[in-house]
């Protein structure tokens, strides 16, 4: 299991590969929201997702003689960039399965970071899982799984160790943490991070309506799984269910789920670019969304969020600017 430990020690590999990200704030996101919200935005992290902190952690934490023959990866598009481009930096093969409904920026990207693409359909319900497990077993690959995967939420929790550090120095000892949640991999990083660090910061996960698994897993206390594989404009975060590793650390550490819907997405998408300047994805404006259109649902003079992730497809962006209209 990840501990505080393994986080540290990823943040000493990341040292000097990844980029720190600052807390931004706007005073007319405080007025929409009624409190202080102060934004950690991982879409300036390299490949534009917090997804490359777990990448490289996964990556670099490997043998050099079985990181020599290359990683293998399931992701609808953030956590393949990063792979993609943790191996590329580290010289070794990475092959990458996809659902063939991704958005094409993600694919075309993935592969242009030199990674083998190989397409599923999951609308279907073809296993990626399967699909992966197969091509480790035939090609001699290390398999690094999006979220359920001990480095992987090791190498997401530093951003949680940098949120407890920025937050202090922001005169901010207690508040809740909004985080974009799909499979619970950043959630559940963070979680563990800040239990050790800043206690008084609440991880609380947030989710795209009628996909918000990890918000009924919490209220049930047992793993629930998503009635579709698709459907929502938030991509980025559409899993299956909690991931086995990282739902009993969200159940220990992390308040009740929020959830917003499509368009509260896409509106916090175009706030985001109109107050801070910042090209974020739906998936990744969820936690933004929950905090300026969930108001009372979140206690406290101030509220913490994470935008997960920027890279969202023209056509969609457009669509969010129009919402401003």
């Amino acid at each position: 299991m990840t501990s505080l430990t393994m986080i540290e020690a990823a943040a000493q590999r990341l040292q000097g590969h990844a980029r720190l990200t600052p807390l931004l704030s706007s005073p007319f996101l405080d007025d929409i929201a009624g409190r202080r919200v102060l934004v950690k935005p991982e879409c300036l992290q390299h490949t534009g997702s917090f997804k490359f902190r777990g990448a490289w952690s996964a990556v670099s934490a490997l043998d050099p003689e079985t990181r020599s023959r290359g990683v293998l990866a399931f992701s609808s598009g953030n956590h393949a960039q990063g792979v993609a481009f943790a191996a590329r930096e580290h010289g070794i093969p990475a092959v990458i399965v996809m659902p063939e409904d991704a958005p094409k920026l993600k694919i075309d990207n993935t592969r242009a970071l030199g990674a083998e693409v190989v397409l599923y359909d999951r609308v279907n319900g073809e296993s990626r899982e399967a699909i992966g497990e197969e091509l480790s077993q035939t090609r001699g690959l290390t398999l690094i799984r999006p979220y359920d995967e001990p480095q992987v939420i090791a190498g997401q929790g530093t951003t949680g160790l940098e949120i407890a550090q920025q937050a202090a120095e922001a005169g901010v000892s207690k508040a809740d943490v909004l985080v974009c949640c799909g499979g619970g991999g950043l959630t559940s990083g963070i979680a563990l991070a800040l239990v050790a660090k800043a206690p008084g910061l609440r991880v609380r996960p947030c989710e795209p309506v009628g996909f918000d698994d990890v918000a009924r897993s919490l209220s049930t206390g047992q793993i629930e799984q998503n009635p579709a594989p698709s459907g929502s404009i938030c991509d980025a975060i559409l899993t299956p269910a909690p991931g086995d590793l990282t739902f009993p650390i969200m159940s220990d550490l992390c308040g009740p789920g929020l959830s917003v819907s499509d368009e509260e997405a896409l509106q916090a998408t175009a706030q985001a670019f109109l107050r801070l300047k910042l090209v974020v994805e739906p998936g990744g404006a969820v936690a933004l969304a929950s905090a300026l259109y969930r108001a009372d649902d979140i206690v406290g003079d101030a509220v913490i969020v994470v935008i997960s992730g920027g890279n969202v497809d023209p056509a969609v962006f457009r669509s969010a600017l129009e919402t401003l209209t």
